[in-house]
């Protein structure tokens, strides 16, 4: 039997419908209430909303998760997971993936829901503010990659160099090691391309593997609140 909020997709085509009571039951797990408004999920009738996508691949190709949460009527966080495999297989893999990977930092940074269990905690100084740091984990697509050595110092190093304004901020970190061994890198800040994030992953010695694989990690930065 499937644990309470899993996914139950055998006889049910992947929609926006599924995927809407996929994360209602996510969400009651963790004492969070979401409510339908069209193609979003509110919270108390307004901001967080959040909604998924499940975008099928072409043949032999993976399929794409898309997962988008409004903060605010300015402001919104877009992230999107390869899911590896045809229809529901493929949404199953994309969904472990947003579990794994940035689920809990959301849910922390947004919904003020923190399982400590599931991501690092850290208060930074930059600049004359003080800031909480919520660390997602690193999940590869290959057992037994680590995050290296310096991966969180030297992001610090690379945010103390932004002028952040005093709300919260959002980082995703993406690495790829191709088959012939070379290296390909993502790093976004508030969605948009930042050049001294993808700086910081290639300084770093990531761990050599037989075989391709990816890794991503995913960080939420707000104003500490006194």
């Amino acid at each position: 039997m499937a644990p309470p909020g899993a996914l139950t997709l055998q006889d049910t085509p992947v929609n926006d419908d599924t995927l809407q009571r996929y994360l209602i039951r996510l969400f009651e797990r963790h004492d969070v209430e979401l409510e339908p408004d069209e193609e979003w999920l509110m919270t108390d009738g307004d901001f967080p909303a959040i909604r998924a996508t499940w975008h099928e691949g072409a043949a032999g190709e993976a399929g794409r998760l898309d997962v988008d949460i409004v903060i605010s009527e300015e402001r919104h966080i877009e992230e999107s997971f390869a899911g590896i495999g045809g229809g529901e297989v493929g949404c199953r893999d994309a969904l472990g993936v947003f579990e794994r990977s940035e689920f809990h930092v959301l849910l922390a940074a947004c919904w003020y829901v923190t399982d400590e269990r599931r991501m690092q905690l850290e208060s930074w100084e930059m600049g004359p503010r003080t800031w909480d740091a919520f660390i997602g984990p690193l999940v590869s697509t290959r057992e037994g990659i680590a995050a290296p050595d310096g991966l969180v110092s030297e992001l610090r190093a690379a945010l103390q160099g932004e002028s952040l304004t005093p709300e919260l901020h959002w980082v995703r970190l993406f690495y790829r090691r191709g088959d012939d061994g070379q290296a390909s890198t993502e790093a976004l800040l508030d969605n948009a391309p930042w050049p001294a994030g993808d700086k910081l992953l290639t300084s770093l010695a990531w761990p050599a593997a037989e075989g391709p694989y990816n890794a991503r990690s995913f960080i939420a930065l707000d104003i500490r609140d006194y």
